[in-house]
């Protein structure tokens, strides 16, 4: 019985990436099939992480207050309500305030959940990949089954298969038990530990390499079917990426074991820079693309593991869960709306290959931060 909530959390990861492996690759696609031009496409792609700046924060206190699988179970319902908004219209104020919606409430979801997850794990959080491999199996199957399907469908079925994987996230996390909670063992208010120079240093970088990720994000199926490549192909070119990060996720152990949380984290950013500079110029070679998304392994998943793993270390205690939300509020909130909206601006201006060289130097510049004053002491490492 104690591998049940293992499962069930796995299930979780599992549905929850499958909606985004719907929604990230093909949403794009779905807004340029309803007339809305690159600029707008990146605002509502760029929405998300608009929502994850602040509702974090929210859900990260109300999660401390009265629990945390309470906080995700009611904001995955507000979630799954609010996506049925998007099937009343197609005018793109609306579209903006549906997807909105839909991000402040579903931003809940994964730190808390990280949070559940370490915190069940104890000291074992090497075995964390293991159950967050399955949201990347998630992720890989959507992407390859929604690829076909809109080869063959029109792209509003999109919409159904995205409300059918909300509601499976739904279920899932009804399903979970909370986890206890350790004791407070921080000196001081949380504050404190937001302005040490490696917590800042992390964030900053981070933020980095999520706005680098804003073109890949929002403009990468339109990039692909641009060139030639069919949507099946390019589900199957997520899919290559998602795979890799699986067998990343997969040997995380051993990973932890020969390098630190830091060494994993700067060869991650290194490596963002090869593949951004591969798929911004190297689109018309599939060989090219394949080695690209090879390079998901590290610019998602060693970065996404250190990176949690670092933020599990330097905010102990109770501070563990806000510390996730306010982690991926000021990461993936705030780099991410920088790299979606200036992704749009600059894919209508300079084109594919300026705007991923933008990104290329995006990651660079995060290398340099975390390089510069990412220091953990022994505690942390």
């Amino acid at each position: 019985m104690a591998d049940l909530p293992r499962r069930r959390l796995a299930g979780f990861y599992f549905f929850y990436f499958a909606y985004l492996g719907a929604f990230a690759p093909f949403f794009s696609i779905y807004l340029k099939a309803v007339g809305l031009s690159p600029v707008e496409i990146g605002t509502v792609m760029a929405l998300p992480a608009v929502a994850r700046m602040t509702a974090p924060h929210l859900w990260g206190w109300l999660a401390d207050a009265g629990g945390v699988m309470r906080v995700v179970r009611a904001t995955t319902l507000a979630g799954l309500m609010c996506w049925l908004g998007m099937f009343a219209g197609t005018a793109f104020v609306w579209i903006c305030a549906v997807a909105f919606a839909l991000s402040f409430f579903l931003s809940a979801a994964i730190p808390l959940v990280d949070s559940t997850t370490l915190l069940r794990l104890g000291e074992r959080t090497g075995d964390y990949g293991r159950i967050r491999l399955w949201g990347s199996i998630g992720y890989m199957v959507a992407v390859v089954a929604v690829g076909y399907l809109l080869d063959f469908f029109h792209v509003s079925a999109l919409l159904w298969i995205v409300l059918v994987l909300i509601a499976g996230t739904l279920a899932l996390g009804l399903s979970i038990p909370e986890t206890d909670r350790p004791p407070h063992t921080e000196a001081g208010p949380i504050s404190h530990i937001l302005k040490r120079p490696a917590v800042m240093a992390l964030i900053a970088g981070s933020a980095l390499m999520v706005a680098a990720h804003g073109p890949y994000y929002s403009f990468y199926s339109i990039h692909l079917v641009s060139h030639g490549y069919s949507k099946g192909m390019t589900g199957w070119l997520w899919a290559l990426g998602v795979l890799c990060e699986i067998g990343i996720f997969f040997w995380l152990p051993r990973l932890y074991g020969a390098f630190t949380l830091r060494q994993i984290l700067i060869a991650s950013f290194a490596l963002a820079v090869v593949r951004f500079l591969v798929i911004g110029w190297g689109a018309d070679s599939l060989a090219l693309l394949l080695f690209a998304q090879t390079l998901h392994a590290a610019t998602f998943g060693s970065f996404h593991a250190a990176a949690i793993g670092i933020v599990h270390r330097l905010f102990r205690g109770r501070h563990q869960a806000r510390g996730q939300a306010i982690y991926g509020s000021l990461t993936y909130g705030v780099g991410g709306t920088v790299g979606s909206l200036a992704s749009g601006y600059g894919w209508e201006q300079f084109g594919a290959g300026q705007t991923f060289t933008l990104a290329a130097g995006a990651a660079g510049l995060g290398m340099l931060i975390v390089l510069w004053k990412l220091k953990l002491d022994e505690r942390d490492r």
